[in-house]
């Protein structure tokens, strides 16, 4: 049987993501308590475990919560353990475990923040990046360096184009005004946008394939001339491109 994917909006702008497959719920995040576990009663599951991508309030600040009403277990990356809610299952990168009935895969995406890991379900291709790889954009650099944040993208840019991304926040306007703004021929990224303000489609998740053809960051070849930055490297085409998104 096929892993079932629930996206939950939560606070003003998170997404949390459960998963459930062969007999277990697992959430991904846990930005808000009430919607996660309205979403759990609404469909009569039982939560078993939260992964968590990285220590940000908005990601796991309702862990203790959840927890409590649930009983579920906790996982995140060994290295962010200091800042995390007290895990039950420590990870890194490399990793790879059992979930839902599916091989769950750790992806170190180091650059919002230092130790932020992403969880890989190739099965079923999701791909769990929170504030790594984002909807139309990418995380600000809270922590790590342009070059490390452009060799997470590159980690996720190297998965099959089907696997679905599900990333932490809906910034589709913000991110798609940017995106606009530097790569503004671009039909794809336009029928893209047309979708999500006619909600016809969602924000996220949306398929690797399709953030390879409308998110600036991953479209660094294609937007190096015009950013006169011929000659440049990929990571240096990044860094212009998220510098100019900061002060966008």
């Amino acid at each position: 049987m096929p892993v079932e994917l629930v996206t939950i909006r939560c606070l003003q702008d998170n997404y949390a993501y459960l998963v459930h497959g062969a007999g277990e719920t697992v959430l991904i995040d846990a930005p808000e308590a009430a919607p996660i576990l309205a979403a759990l009663a609404e469909r009569g599951w039982s939560l078993d475990r939260i992964l968590l991508t990285h220590h940000h309030a908005d990601h796991v600040q309702a862990v203790a919560e959840i927890v409590a009403a649930t009983g579920a277990k906790v996982t995140g990356a060994a290295a962010d353990a200091h800042r995390l809610p007290p895990l039950d299952h420590a990870v890194a990168p490399g990793d790879s475990f059992a979930l839902c009935g599916e091989e769950a895969r750790v992806i170190d995406v180091s650059g919002h923040t230092v130790g932020h890991v992403a969880f890989h379900l190739p099965g079923p291709a999701l791909a769990f990046t929170a504030d790594s790889l984002m909807a139309i954009g990418c995380g600000r650099l809270f922590e790590g360096s342009a070059p490390m944040m452009w060799e997470s993208l590159s980690r996720l840019n190297a998965l099959p184009g089907e696997t679905l991304i599900c990333s932490g926040h809906d910034y589709c306007a913000g991110n798609g005004a940017f995106a606009l703004s530097v790569d503004p021929d671009n039909a794809a990224l336009k029928q893209r946008l047309s979708g999500v303000k006619s909600g016809t489609l969602p924000c996220a998740p949306a398929t690797l394939a399709v953030e390879r053809a409308t998110n600036p960051f991953l479209r660094v070849t294609e937007l190096r001339g015009s950013l006169g930055l011929v000659g440049a490297s990929d990571a240096e085409v990044f860094a212009r491109l998220r510098t100019m998104k900061d002060s966008f």
